[in-house]
C-alpha cells in the first residue's frame, strides 16, 4: 500500500474519473482541491490575488492529506492539483510512500472530445488544453512519477493500468531532488505563458 497516490495531468484528461475509480477500488479517501472551503480574503479587506488563492488551496489540500495520513489512512488519493505544484510533491512528501500518476494523451482530439462531455460544461478552452497537454507530455518524470498515455484507452483500461502501477511500483523514499524550473509546468492561476 502507498501512503499517497497523486493524479496529475491537463484539464479534461480524466483525473477525476481516475480518482473516483481508485477510490472505489481502494476504499480509502480522496482529497481534491475543490473540497477547500470558500474564501474571499484573509482579513475581509485585502483583495484576493491568483497567487494567494492558489497558495491557500495548496496549503489546505496538503493539510487535509497529512491529517488523513496521521490518522492512519493508506492509499490517500489526491487530484485537481495545479500542475506547478506537481514539482513540490517530492519536496513536501519526501520520506512518504507516494506515487504520482501523470495522465497524458498523445491524441489531442480524444481529450478535446472528453472535454465536450464534461459535467457542468467544465473548462472548454481547447487552445489552452492543447498547450497544457504538450507541456505535460514534454516534461520528464519526477521522483516516483509514472506516466499513463490515455490515448485509445477506455476508462476501465486506464484504471486497471493505474492500479497495476500503484500496486507493483516501489516508491523511492530517500532521494536527492532538484526542483525543476517552473517553465516546465503550467499553472491555472498564472497561465504560465500559455494564454
Amino acid at each position: 500500500m502507498k501512503d499517497f497516490i497523486f493524479i496529475t495531468g491537463a484539464s479534461g484528461i480524466g483525473k477525476t474519473t481516475l480518482a473516483n475509480g481508485l477510490l472505489a477500488h481502494y476504499q480509502t479517501t480522496c482529497v481534491e482541491q475543490h473540497m477547500v472551503p470558500e474564501f474571499v480574503s484573509r482579513d475581509g479587506v485585502e483583495p484576493m490575488t491568483g497567487e494567494l488563492e492558489e497558495l491557500t488551496c495548496w496549503e489546505n489540500q496538503v493539510a487535509m492529506l497529512m491529517c488523513f495520513h496521521k490518522l492512519g489512512y493508506k492509499n490517500i488519493i489526491a487530484s485537481d492539483i495545479d500542475d506547478l505544484r506537481t514539482a513540490d510533491i517530492p519536496v513536501v512528501f519526501k520520506g512518504k510512500n507516494f506515487i504520482t500518476i501523470k495522465l497524458v494523451c498523445s491524441d489531442l482530439a480524444q481529450i478535446q472530445e472528453q472535454m465536450k462531455n464534461r459535467p457542468n460544461n467544465g473548462l472548454i478552452d481547447y487552445e489552452l488544453q492543447k498547450k497544457m497537454n504538450v507541456k505535460n507530455r514534454n516534461r520528464a518524470p519526477l521522483i516516483n512519477e509514472v506516466e499513463i498515455d490515455v490515448a485509445g484507452k477506455s476508462i476501465d483500461e486506464v484504471l486497471k493500468q493505474a492500479i497495476d502501477i500503484i500496486d507493483n511500483t516501489p516508491s523511492c523514499l530517500e532521494y536527492e531532488y532538484v526542483k525543476p524550473p517552473k517553465e516546465l509546468f503550467y499553472s491555472w492561476v498564472l497561465a504560465n505563458g500559455l494564454r
